[in-house]
């Protein structure tokens, strides 16, 4: 019999869309490795599928983001105030090994912690995956030795997580396998990788994505009330997959999605909530408490103010933002002159929330990376987004190394900063608009281009709209004379025009 890796092809994977046909950018990256796929490149005939290709990739990236750690790991976590902000190496892993209880023994939620922090301020999931890295990790020699272990077990941890996110998304919209190297290769997720456990959270809702374009309503659902047991974003996906499925009239796989999210969220937090309330709910309460901080445009206005907002007055605002963010999501979803794709509007709502938050800490990036590959897999605009990211990486820690280094003031000014601030709220801003530009014009959607429908859609793929409001009732208009493949949805599967 002849062996997989000598098998021609399937005519699924001959159909794969390579980026560099239709991406400027990416046809001119690719001369670095021979130039754009030929018309008789032999596809899926070897071990080196798309797939395999980029996770290699991602965690030889990963490895790099490792590198640029060295200068703490070596010393600059214990030695000198600002020294890890001037390197640009800080993690809260290795700080917090001692800081929350793990190098003493103490179970995150049940025991107490001395100091201001009484208990571990993270969700449950997270501080399971925090526990774990903590018995992996020796308790022989100096806690210096035993911080650096702890970041080093977390690491290996946190990259199979990079593995999982790449994997999902590279899987997820199946014809564009190699919008996976936009995460692989984006130089925020390897910067930021390792700096907190967001990576968990990041993962498990990639799984949960990839359940959904699959069909598999209920495995979406349990995986995405774990995402929420880690990180509490995930839980915003459900507003527009609701607004999505009342379009589409798929109330049946919105319920079991809906269930799955919160039989998974209460199986892991119960035991904690009933046995430890006081320290389950420290995140929340914590959320709730927690000032103006870094990154957010809330921080700029009490920086140039005489008289800054309160924190309850500043959360009312940006809950009432947020709030309307949220409206004119659902408004967009059921106007849209064609109902817009899934992952667009999981990344619009997890911006909103980015961009009307108190708080914008440098690894929240990672919460948008993957679904900003999903929403608009197109490399100029998310190299414009990643370089603004990369600028405010640098930018905090800058001001950071400024603010802890006494007279000398080495490193960004507040004014400086600011602006660090502005580039973050602007790339993502325009993000954001490209996005919506894709929504309105979908003949512009570079995934649509090919011919496809809603790839990551699931159910909701080529479905009919049952419910639309003003214009969505009927054909979108052109921005322009458009000759390339075009689909109809509301049609069944395998009737689409996919040519190239």
């Amino acid at each position: 019999m002849p062996s997989a890796e000598s098998t021609p092809a399937s005519v699924d994977e001959l159909d794969l869309v390579p980026p560099t046909r239709n991406d400027e950018v990416a046809r001119s990256g690719s001369e670095l490795i021979g130039g754009p796929l030929g018309r008789r490149a032999l596809l899926g005939t070897s071990w080196w599928n798309p797939v395999r290709v980029i996770v290699l990739v991602a965690i030889g990236v990963f490895a790099l983001g490792l590198v640029q750690k060295a200068p703490c790991y070596d010393g600059a976590w214990f030695f000198g105030a600002s020294s890890q902000y001037t390197h640009a190496c800080y993690s809260d892993i290795p700080h917090l090994y001692q800081g929350r209880g793990f190098a003493d023994g103490l179970v995150p939620y049940f025991d107490k912690l001395p100091g201001d922090m009484q208990y571990l301020e993270y969700p449950v999931l997270t501080g399971v995956f925090m526990e774990v890295a903590a018995w992996l990790t020796p308790g022989s020699g100096s806690i210096q030795d035993q911080e650096q272990w702890y970041w080093m077990v977390n690491a290996g941890m946190l990259m199979a997580c990079a593995a999982v996110i790449v994997v999902c998304v590279s899987r997820t919209h199946a014809r564009r396998p190699w919008d996976g190297l936009l995460v692989a290769l984006a130089p925020a997720f390897a910067l930021t990788a390792t700096i907190n456990w967001d990576l968990l959270a990041v993962a498990l809702t990639a799984s949960a994505m990839l359940m959904w374009a699959r069909g598999r309503s209920l495995a979406f659902g349990v995986l995405l009330g774990l995402a929420t047991a880690a990180k509490l974003y995930p839980v915003f996906l459900l507003g527009p997959l609701f607004v999505l499925c009342w379009r589409a009239g798929k109330w049946r796989d919105f319920g079991k999605a809906l269930g799955g999210a919160v039989v998974s969220w209460l199986v892991v937090n119960l035991p904690v909530m009933f046995f430890a309330f006081d320290g389950w709910s420290k995140f929340y309460t914590f959320s709730q408490e927690r000032g103006v901080d870094f990154g957010s445009f809330w921080l700029i206005m009490a920086q140039n103010s005489s008289d800054p907002l309160s924190t309850e007055t500043v959360n009312t605002f940006a809950t009432l933002l947020m709030l309307l963010a949220c409206a004119g999501i659902a408004a967009l979803t059921l106007t849209a002159p064609r109902r817009p794709r899934f992952a667009q509007l999981a990344f619009l709502i997890v911006a909103a929330f980015i961009l009307t938050n108190k708080v914008y800490s440098p690894q929240y990036v990672l919460w948008l990376v993957p679904l900003a590959v999903l929403a608009r897999p197109k490399w100029r605009d998310f190299l414009i987004w990643q370089a603004c990211e990369v600028a405010y990486f640098l930018g905090i820690w800058m001001y950071l190394a400024y603010t802890t280094s006494g007279n000398a003031h080495k490193g960004l000014p507040t004014d400086g900063y600011h602006w660090a601030i502005g580039l973050h709220l602007m790339g993502t801003a325009y993000l954001c608009a490209m996005v919506l530009r894709d929504i309105l014009m979908p003949e512009r959607d570079v995934v649509r281009l090919a011919g496809d429908d809603d790839p990551s859609g699931g159910v909701l793929d080529r479905a009919e709209d049952v419910f639309v409001l003003g214009a969505a009732a009927h054909r979108p208009r052109h921005a322009g004379h458009f000759d390339g493949p075009q689909v109809e949805w509301g049609s069944e599967p395998g009737t689409t025009d996919r040519s190239l």
